[in-house]
């Protein structure tokens, strides 16, 4: 084993312990998977405006097409 694992290692299990300062292993994951949600939740908006803008073009003639 390097030793430089093994430190990585003890400070994450320090961190995560609360003994050292940093983002902890859970939080780090809940961080990840918010952000994984909020790209997919601005995707979503994206597609919805665009569909509405071509719904609004389709149902009002006087508008540029």
């Amino acid at each position: 084993m390097h030793r430089e694992a093994l430190r990585e290692w003890v400070k994450r299990a320090e961190i995560d312990a609360g003994q050292r300062p940093g983002t902890s292993s859970s939080d780090a994951a809940r961080i990840a998977e918010l952000e994984r949600k909020v790209k997919e939740l601005e995707r979503s908006n994206a597609i919805l405006r665009a569909a509405s803008v071509f719904f609004a073009r389709e149902l009002d003639p006087k508008l540029p097409r």
